[in-house]
């Protein structure tokens, strides 16, 4: 699963050929959740709530990088690395 951001200990995936809806999965220590792309939707799993909302807050702010990302993993390609919350 490529991984496409790090940052606070938290690391962001996406795996190629994934299920709809587009998503991605952020993972810290031992949590781990996945993210609905367009609403920000928890879909599945859990983060502590700090975790949750930086993982958020990049989110919102990298959303059509994580779209593209998406189309690239879901044509077999691997996806773009994306600049890290500062």
């Amino acid at each position: 699963m490529p991984e496409l951001s790090h940052f606070f200990g938290i690391i962001i995936r996406m795996f190629c050929n994934d299920h709809e809806p587009p998503h991605f999965h952020a993972i810290y220590g031992e949590f781990e959740a996945l993210i609905q792309i367009n609403t920000l939707e928890v879909l599945r799993g859990q983060l502590p709530n700090r975790a949750l909302a930086l993982v958020l807050e990049w989110a919102a702010n990298h959303r059509e990088a994580l779209r593209q990302d998406w189309e690239l993993a879901r044509t077999g390609h691997a996806p773009l690395p994306i600049e890290p919350l500062e």
